[in-house]
Parts: C-alpha cells; sequence; structure tokens
C-alpha cells in the first residue's frame, strides 16, 4: 500500500469513527463530553472502552476489505448491530435485575461503566469475527 492510500484510509476511518462515536452520543442519557470535562471516571472508562470497541471493529474491517468503501460499510452496519444489541442488553438489566448502565455511570459507578464497557468490547470482537 503507498503512502497516499494509507492517509486516505486513515483519514476516512477516522472521520467515520469521529462520526459513530457523535450518534452512539446522541443516544446516551448523558452529555458524554460533559461528563468527562467535570473528572467523571465512570463516564470515561466506558467512553473509551466504546471507543476502542468501534475502533477495533474498524481495524478489522479494514485489514480484510479490498476497498476503502466496503470497509466504511461494513464498519456502519457493525455499529448499528452493536447498538440495537446495546440497548437491548441495556434494557433487559434494567427491568429483570433493576440495573441502570446509563444512570449508574452517569453516577460515577465505574462497575456499572466497566459492565458496559465490556458490552461493547465482547460485542465488537464477536462482530469483527463475523467480517
Amino acid at each position: 500500500m503507498n503512502v497516499i492510500a494509507m492517509l486516505v484510509w486513515t483519514a476516512a476511518g477516522a472521520v467515520l469513527l469521529f462520526l459513530l462515536m457523535w450518534i452512539d452520543s446522541l443516544f446516551t442519557k448523558y452529555k458524554d463530553l460533559t461528563e468527562m470535562r467535570n473528572g467523571n471516571v465512570a463516564v470515561t472508562t466506558r467512553f473509551i472502552m466504546k471507543l476502542f470497541a468501534q475502533g477495533y471493529i474498524l481495524s478489522q474491517s479494514i485489514s480484510k476489505a479490498n476497498d476503502l468503501w466496503q470497509a466504511l460499510l461494513a464498519s456502519v452496519v457493525s455499529f448499528f448491530i452493536l447498538f440495537v444489541l446495546e440497548l437491548l442488553v441495556e434494557w433487559l438489566l434494567k427491568k429483570t435485575v433493576q440495573l441502570d448502565l446509563d444512570q449508574g455511570a452517569k453516577e460515577g459507578k465505574v462497575a456499572y461503566a466497566l459492565l458496559a464497557g465490556s458490552l461493547h468490547i465482547v460485542g465488537a470482537l464477536i462482530l469483527a469475527a463475523c467480517l
């Protein structure tokens, strides 16, 4: 791969990653950046784990794709699958064991954030294996 192609793929991946994290933040019940600025370690932990999960999916789709658009599309589709699974699992946890991961992270409960973030990472590992 030449340097120009590498720069284009990296830039496209970075833009997509930014957009996906922004879309994700629209559906979070708190403002990620505000909570992080205020020193909320739980929210920061969850955000980092989400970022890692999306970055891993993107890296795997790039490594397995024949062209840039195929890689970006696979990452977008994986994001939406992971997003729906996250909503479903968080809803089940809230309804069955009264565990509200969003609220717990907002309140600074790192254990809640680690559980929520680990769901993203495990989902990313499974989805990346399907690429």
